[in-house]
C-alpha cells in the first residue's frame, strides 16, 4: 500500500515544476548562437508577471523581474570574442543554452541575390566542401509576413558545415567568410531575405507615413487591397480553366493576385521579419536589394525610400548609426531603369557608416541573379574591414567626385583611386560625352595619373560625361586593387539622348 501511493507522490514532485515552468526565451537566444562582442548584450524573454529572473553566463549573473505583461529583459556586460560557452536562465523552471560563442554578428538582408544559396553560386560542390567552419554560425529566419510588429521569429542557429552553408545565403556565407579568416573570431550571420521584395516591405509603416513623398508606396498598395476580392475571382476563375485543360496544352499556370498577407505590402516583412531581430545586439548589416524597385516609376524615389530604411532600421536597433554595407546591382539586360537605381544606392553613400559593393563588372546580362556571390560577399568585407574594424587597405572602387572642364574634354576626379586607376582589359570604354544640346556620343577615355580625361571629336563644347551608364553597360575602369568604379554621371538632366552615331 505504501509504495503504491509513494510513486504518484514522487511523480506529482517531479512534474510541478514543470507545471509552472514560464520562463522562455526567443528563438535567437537559442543553442549555437553568437553574442555580439564588445558592447552590452540584451537577454530577454517572457515569464509569469512579476516573476523573478537569474541568467550566469561567463563569469556574471544578472537578474531582472517580469512586468505586467510578462516581459523581462536584462544586459550583460560586454564581453571579449571568444567561446564556447553555456548561458542558464532560472526563475520558476531552468533553461540552459548550450554552445554559445562571442563575436561578431552581422545582419544579411534583402531579396533573392541575398536569399541565392552557396550550393546556387559558382563552384558550389568546391565552396561546401569547403564549408567547415564550427566558430560560423549560421540562423536563417523563416519566410513570413505581418500586419503588426512581431516579438519573435521562426529559425535556428546552426554550426557552419557542408550541410549547413550549402542552403544558406551565399553573399552572407562570403561576407562571413572572410571577415572570420581575417579577424579571427566567431562570426554569427542572420540571414532574413526573401526574393523578389521591394525595400518598402523591409520598411516600418510609422517611417513611410511619416515621409509623404513615400505615400506613393502607401497609396499604391491602399489599390490594390481594393481592386483584391475582384482579381481573387478572376485568379479562381482562370485557375479552374487551367486545370481542365490537358497537361501538353497548358500555358503558364496562372498567378495568384496580390493581397492581404503578401510580401510585397509596405511593412510586411519589417513586421514579421525584421522587428522581431531588434533587441539582439549586432555590429551590422550587409544588403543585397533593388531589383524590384527599379521600375521607371520607383528608381528615382528609391534613394528617398532606401535612406529612410536604413535610419528606420539604425533607429529601430538603438545602437546609433551602425554599420549598413550594402550591393549596387550587378550588370543584367533588363527593361527597368537601372542606371538611376544604381545613382539611388550610390547616394546613400551621403549617410555615415555605409558602404558600396560595385559589382557592375561580374553580372550575368542573361540571369537576374548571377553567380559570382564571392566577389559580392568579399566586396562587402573589405568595407567593414577598413570601416569597421579599422584595416588600413583600399576598400572600394573609384567613386566619382568631380569634373573639370579643360576646352574640348573634361577632366574627371575620383575618390579610392588606390595606388592608381587602370583599365583591366585593354583601352577604357564606358563612358559618354555631351555638349550642350544633352546629346551623349562615345567617347574617349584616358588614364591621366589619378584622373581620366574624356573627349569626343563629336562635341567641341562638353558639358557633362556618364560612366556604364545602362542596365548591362560596358565597363573596364579599376583600381590597384581590382575594385570596379562604380557607374556615374556628372549631369542630372533628365530626356537626354543618346547619339547611334
Amino acid at each position: 500500500m505504501f509504495r503504491r501511493v509513494l510513486l504518484p507522490v514522487c511523480l506529482l514532485a517531479f512534474l510541478a515544476p514543470l507545471a509552472s515552468a514560464t520562463v522562455t526565451l526567443p528563438k535567437l537566444i537559442s543553442d549555437h548562437m553568437v553574442f555580439q562582442c564588445d558592447m552590452p548584450v540584451r537577454v530577454w524573454g517572457s515569464a509569469a508577471p512579476g516573476e523573478s529572473v537569474r541568467v550566469r553566463f561567463r563569469d556574471q549573473t544578472v537578474r531582472a523581474q517580469a512586468d505586467d505583461q510578462g516581459r523581462w529583459e536584462l544586459f550583460l556586460q560586454p564581453m571579449d570574442a571568444g567561446g564556447p560557452n553555456d548561458m542558464r536562465v532560472e526563475g520558476n523552471n531552468r533553461l540552459v543554452v548550450r554552445d554559445i560563442l562571442v563575436g561578431e554578428v552581422w545582419i544579411a538582408s534583402g531579396q533573392s541575390n541575398m536569399r541565392w544559396r552557396v550550393d546556387q553560386s559558382n563552384d558550389a560542390d568546391a565552396e561546401i566542401a569547403a564549408a567547415k567552419y564550427p566558430r560560423i554560425r549560421l540562423f536563417q529566419v523563416e519566410l513570413d509576413t505581418a500586419g503588426e510588429p512581431r516579438a519573435d521569429v521562426t529559425g535556428v542557429w546552426k554550426r557552419c558545415s557542408p550541410e549547413s552553408a550549402g542552403v544558406f545565403s551565399a553573399v552572407g556565407y562570403f561576407f562571413g567568410r572572410r571577415l572570420h579568416q581575417e579577424l579571427n573570431v566567431p562570426v554569427g550571420i542572420i540571414q532574413s531575405a526573401w526574393g523578389g521584395t521591394p525595400a518598402e516591405a523591409w520598411t516600418s509603416r510609422e517611417k513611410l507615413r511619416a515621409d509623404p513623398a513615400l505615400w506613393f508606396y502607401l497609396n499604391r498598395w491602399d489599390r490594390v487591397l481594393a481592386e483584391w476580392p475582384a482579381a481573387r475571382i478572376r485568379y479562381e476563375r482562370d485557375l479552374a480553366a487551367w486545370k481542365r485543360l490537358p497537361e501538353a496544352d497548358r500555358p503558364p499556370e496562372p498567378r495568384a493576385p496580390r493581397g492581404p498577407g503578401h510580401q510585397h505590402a509596405p511593412a510586411a516583412l519589417y513586421n514579421a521579419m525584421v522587428a522581431p531581430l531588434t533587441p539582439y545586439g549586432i555590429r551590422g548589416a550587409i544588403w543585397y536589394q533593388g531589383e524590384s524597385n527599379a521600375g521607371a516609376d520607383q528608381a528615382r524615389l528609391y534613394r528617398r525610400l532606401f535612406r529612410t530604411m536604413i535610419e528606420d532600421w539604425r533607429s529601430r536597433w538603438g545602437q546609433g548609426p551602425f554599420p549598413f554595407l550594402f550591393v549596387q546591382l550587378a550588370n543584367y539586360q533588363t527593361g527597368g531603369d537601372w542606371p538611376t537605381l544604381r545613382e539611388s544606392q550610390t547616394e546613400a553613400l551621403a549617410l555615415r557608416n555605409t558602404g558600396m559593393a560595385v559589382t557592375v563588372d561580374i553580372g550575368d546580362p542573361e540571369d537576374i541573379h548571377p553567380r559570382n556571390k564571392q566577389d559580392a560577399g568579399k566586396r562587402l568585407a573589405l568595407w567593414a574591414l577598413a570601416g569597421t574594424y579599422g584595416r588600413k587597405i583600399v576598400h572600394s572602387g573609384p567613386l566619382y567626385r568631380q569634373m573639370t572642364t579643360e576646352g574640348d574634354r573634361i577632366r574627371l576626379w575620383f575618390d579610392h583611386t588606390g595606388a592608381g586607376l587602370k583599365a583591366w582589359d585593354g583601352a577604357l570604354r564606358g563612358f559618354l560625352i555631351a555638349g550642350p544640346d544633352h546629346v551623349f556620343h562615345p567617347a574617349e577615355a584616358a588614364i591621366d595619373g589619378a584622373t581620366v580625361v574624356v573627349s569626343s571629336r563629336l562635341v567641341e563644347e562638353p558639358k557633362a560625361v556618364r560612366y556604364a551608364w545602362d542596365d548591362d553597360p560596358p565597363n573596364n575602369l579599376r583600381n590597384s586593387a581590382d575594385l570596379p568604379a562604380s557607374p556615374f554621371r556628372t549631369d542630372d538632366w533628365t530626356g537626354a539622348i543618346l547619339s547611334r552615331e
